[in-house]
């Protein structure tokens, strides 16, 4: 029943003009559950969200919240809150005001608010900013802010629409970190919508794959990983060697359309399939390999850093099992 979930969304649908946004979707989202929306520009998550929380209508279907149909209501009336890419803090106030801003359009006094707003603050860890403009204070600070004001009106759901899209390659992963800390300690509802499928799997219990307004597929980080369910989940949600049904018979004896993953291909001293490297990429803690198979099949190779030193032109052998295929739709 839909007073189980958080969100449940029922043959939703928006259109602009002659575009399809969102597509006759049909969701479910549990109470305290970090979730997240994925899918390249345009493939209708983040209007799903905006008509989560009211600053679109839909053109057809339901929006229930804790099983109370919101569909018409203003987004003052919805339990829910928004933290947006841009932050948009008032420049003119202070943190603590800013902070504050939800509580007094909601008629707090000001005493009542500075507090609840010093407790979200803290929450954050940015209680000894208060007295500071946005301009005194760097992104992931800025970041923060936003965040605060968003879970000082204490939401049911918090819709979070890019929000690290604007901080540097450190910054995100530390506040990524931060998020899933943020989430389990408020125990309230994260929705979160990114085009980056490593935040995506990091952060989520579950995610929504996003295509052409609709779900291409919907689990856990796992299971999309693991398993996707079609050639565009395979390709965007992490790297992956797409096989034709001629290319799977030459390697493994089988003959479908699949997806292997670069890391399921071992290289190893002797024996299996022979491959002259192409190109090698250093990434740190792996190497990328780029190999072409003695029958003619470009693969891409996940390698650990430790194992060897890897050259272009150089031979080497892979290890593979039809077991580690992932079948694909035609």
């Amino acid at each position: 029943m839909v007073e189980n979930f958080a969100i449940s969304l029922r043959g939703l649908k928006k259109t602009f003009g002659t575009t399809t946004a969102v597509d006759n979707l049909d969701l479910d989202i549990a109470s305290g559950e970090f979730f997240s929306m994925l899918g390249p520009s345009g493939s209708g998550k983040t209007t799903v969200l905006r008509l989560i929380a009211g600053f679109e209508q839909p053109t057809a279907g339901t929006i229930s919240l804790l099983g109370q149909d919101v569909t018409a209501s203003a987004p003052f009336d919805r339990d829910v809150n928004t933290v947006f890419q841009d932050y948009a803090l008032f420049p003119h106030m202070n943190v603590l005001e800013n902070v504050g801003y939800g509580l007094r359009v909601r008629g707090i006094n000001k005493d009542g608010r500075n507090r609840l707003a010093l407790e979200a603050l803290e929450t954050v860890r940015l209680a000894q900013l208060g007295e500071r403009k946005p301009s005194e204070l760097s992104g992931g600070q800025r970041q923060r802010v936003a965040l605060a004001r968003a879970i000082a009106v204490k939401p049911k759901v918090l819709l979070l629409d890019e929000p690290l899209g604007a901080l540097d390659l450190k910054l995100r992963e530390q506040m990524q970190i931060e998020l899933k800390e943020l989430q389990r300690e408020l125990g309230i509802t994260f929705i979160f919508v990114t085009h980056d499928q490593e935040e995506a799997l990091s952060l989520s219990d579950r995610v929504a794959v996003f295509n052409a307004g609709r779900i291409e597929q919907l689990g856990t980080p796992r299971e999309l990983y693991e398993n996707p369910a079609s050639e565009f989940v395979a390709k965007f949600v992490g790297t992956t060697n797409l096989l034709e049904p001629d290319q799977t018979q030459l390697l493994f004896g089988v003959s479908k359309r699949a997806s292997l993953r670069p890391e399921k291909i071992r290289v190893v001293e002797t024996g299996g399939t022979q491959a002259v490297i192409l190109e090698v990429s250093y990434l740190g803690a792996a190497q990328r390999l780029l190999v072409k198979t003695d029958n003619g099949v470009q693969l891409t190779v996940l390698a650990t850093a430790e194992e060897r030193v890897f050259a272009r032109e150089q031979t080497v052998h892979l290890q593979m099992s039809a077991t580690d295929l992932v079948s694909l739709e035609p």
